[in-house]
């Protein structure tokens, strides 16, 4: 027999490999997170007909006499580029930009992923929505801390949890004073700011402080409960006391803060116990480093710390990998962290279906940390990201595959019209 019809044969196999591999590319175009296989060839063992010589005195060197016996499949690469973004706008799908791989538990052991189409289940772990695998990472603890140091587990987010409310502690202001004041009127009122406070109980009271200049680059401010600029009494039945409401703010030549010559007091609010909502006496340290007297129209306005109660209604997460929740009283607050792995060969992890690989030795061992750190990628929450097939190369691999079949069989059909020429010669 000869040898071009084996070699022709491994030809037809390898390239039907060929075949398989695009066919499962163009197959898995849609799939999220999908990455291309490539096929490479290798030659089979040469046969050795004639040995090379060195040269010698008169005359050169002769190179080997080999004869190729065909080719196999030498490897199918996946080929672990960036694929692109598809915006869904559902929070809990999170495409990584970069690097990196999402962890995955099936109960038994920890898989690694690309496909982000995450969604909450119903014991509120975040979970893959097609596998029902969880998602793994770091819960934060009450305050919101999250120790990536830690083993990495389940993510729940607590859909409906109540927050306590949170008692204000400081009022901040800025903006600015008109330094064209009148400080000689002493029965005016030169600007007034209302804030909004919460205490204990999570209920909101409202305050206003007004501002008076006294002096060139000098105002006396005083808190109260009713509007000066009105005649309504809006006094807050359920606040029994103002202490510590009145102080001096004063300015230098440039009409910045002068912290040397201004007098800030600490605010007590204390409460009428008897009435509904009253919560415990609170100190507000008052912050006026931002404020400045400048020539121009008085924009002062107050905001206040602290929030009341709430629950949580929704939740994002961050390009860092945090999940924050979104609370009704409009906090946010950290409530776990999402893990990303890299390996040192991605190109070594072996394929499990799902979407998921499963490290080898050959991959090396997961280094895990959060998003955006190590050389990891980043997330984008409310996108998926899409395959990297690119159709137009798998169909020109394609016809190269089809037209290297029909070569190698060529060479079957011309290979068995030799032998037959062969048989013939007996006639």
């Amino acid at each position: 027999m000869m040898r071009s019809m084996f070699s022709a044969i491994s030809g037809l196999r390898a390239h039907q490999t060929w075949m398989d591999v695009i066919g499962n590319n163009i197959s898995n175009v849609n799939t999220s997170g999908f990455k291309v296989g490539r096929v490479r060839f290798t030659d089979i063992l040469s046969q050795l007909v004639r040995g090379a010589s060195a040269p010698a005195e008169g005359r050169g060197g002769i190179n080997p006499l080999q004869i190729g016996l065909g080719a196999v499949t030498g490897a199918v690469d996946v080929i672990h580029t960036q694929g692109a973004l598809q915006l869904t706008g559902k929070p809990s799908d999170l495409a990584i930009q970069g690097d990196g791989f999402f962890i995955v538990s099936d109960g038994s052991q920890a898989l690694y992923t690309r496909d982000g189409s995450f969604d909450i289940g119903s014991d509120l772990r975040l979970v893959n929505s097609s596998t029902g695998f969880y998602v793994l990472g770091w819960q934060a603890d009450p305050n919101g801390a999250v120790d990536p140091a830690g083993p990495v587990g389940p993510i729940t987010v607590p859909i409906g949890q109540q927050l306590d409310a949170i008692a204000s502690t400081v009022i901040t202001l800025q903006g600015n004073l008109d330094a064209a004041a009148d400080p000689a009127n002493a029965n005016s009122v030169d600007f007034v700011a209302k804030v909004s406070f919460i205490d204990s109980q999570g209920d909101r009271h409202e305050l206003y402080i007004v501002f008076d200049q006294t002096a060139p680059n000098t105002w006396d401010y005083t808190i109260q409960e009713d509007d000066p600029r009105t005649t309504a009494t809006e006094d807050d039945p359920t606040i029994s006391g103002l202490s510590g409401n009145t102080g001096t703010i004063a300015f230098d030549v440039d009409g910045n803060f002068d912290p040397t010559n201004s007098t800030i007091n600490s605010l007590s609010v204390t409460f009428d116990n008897t009435q509904t909502g009253a919560g415990s006496p609170q100190t507000l340290t008052l912050d006026l480093t931002n404020m400045t007297q400048l020539f121009s129209t008085s924009t002062a306005n107050a905001v206040a710390n602290g929030a009341s109660a709430g629950s949580l209604s929704a939740f994002t997460v961050s390009q860092t990998g945090e999940v924050l929740g979104i609370y009704s009283n409009g906090t946010t607050k950290v409530i776990g962290q999402v893990a990303l792995a890299l390996f040192t060969n991605p190109g070594g992890l072996m394929k499990l279906g799902n979407n998921s690989y499963q490290p080898t030795v050959n991959s090396g061992e997961p280094i895990i940390g959060t998003p955006g750190s190590g050389g990891r990628g980043v997330i984008a929450s409310g996108y998926l990201e899409m395959s990297n097939v690119d159709l137009a190369q798998e169909f020109t691999n394609m016809i190269m595959a089809q037209r290297g079949f029909q070569a190698n069989s060529r060479v079957i059909t011309t290979s068995d019209e030799i032998l037959q020429e062969l048989v013939n010669l007996r006639r």
